[in-house]
């Protein structure tokens, strides 16, 4: 009996376990992209800062939906990230890596990423439709600014809102977080399919659950440090965590034709 097509494609991409501490490897080994070649880095990551500036000044009196947009905002972070995995490919192999290199990798005719990216643009829209409608149904009063949403929800502990705002979004990210950590390096790397390379992805997820959830912290403390500083820091955090997803593909699913 012929095996399936998904079956056929994690027997031809299988996944590595690897050390609790790797993800601190992956982000020394993306700070050396970063450094090598600054400038397509910068440029996602003012990209990303001024599209976080843009959703502050659009909704900034709406904090109800300025928080599920920008958790939205962060579930496509990867996605626009791919021309830097492009770069780290570049200098892995010893080429010549700069602006080009990062813009190549979005082939018109590839029409994986695109579909990709939709599927990350629906759930990002479905988290932000449902934070909005939880925070504006349930908080008692009305939530506008961040002052109110720490005062109306965080602070409201009798009242549970915060706690199953927090359970929903894990909820989301979790699932979205496993089928991403490789999938759009891979996409990029290798002829794969969207479906095989998120099945690849997920496997390699659920083979490491600790360094997973290590590299998921990591993610997601230097991703809030960068939105701390008035978005700032999101111009070097943005592209070292994509360089750093790099190195995390290159280490969790075997080379082609290792096995």
């Amino acid at each position: 009996m012929t095996p399936s097509p998904d079956l056929q494609a994690l027997r031809r991409h299988p996944v590595r376990q690897v050390p609790l501490f790797r993800p601190l490897h992956w982000l020394a080994r993306g700070w050396a992209d970063l450094m090598h070649c600054p400038l397509p880095g910068l440029l996602h990551g003012l990209l990303m800062a001024g599209f976080g500036a843009l959703l502050v000044l659009l909704v900034r009196d709406r904090f109800w939906l300025l928080a599920g947009a920008f958790s939205g905002f962060l579930l496509m972070a990867p996605l626009v990230a791919t021309g830097l995995y492009a770069v780290s490919r570049a200098l892995e192999r010893g080429e010549r890596a700069g602006l080009g290199t990062a813009l190549a990798a979005w082939k018109p005719r590839d029409s994986r990423l695109v579909v990709f990216g939709l599927l990350l643009a629906l759930a990002g829209t479905g988290w932000v439709l449902t934070s909005a409608a939880l925070i504006t149904r349930w908080a008692p009063e009305p939530v506008q600014n961040p002052a109110d949403f720490l005062r109306v929800v965080v602070m409201a502990g009798e009242a549970g809102l915060f706690e199953i705002w927090l359970v929903l979004g894990s909820a989301l990210a979790a699932p979205i977080f496993a089928s991403t950590v490789v999938a759009l390096p891979l996409l990029l790397d290798r002829q794969i399919g969207v479906h095989p390379a998120v099945l690849v992805s997920v496997r390699a997820a659920l083979l490491n659950p600790g360094p997973m959830a290590l590299w998921a912290t990591l993610i997601l403390t230097i991703t809030l440090l960068g939105m701390a500083t008035l978005l700032l820091g999101l111009v070097v955090a943005v592209p070292w965590l994509a360089h750093a997803s790099w190195h995390a593909y290159r280490d969790l699913v075997e080379a082609e034709g290792s096995s």
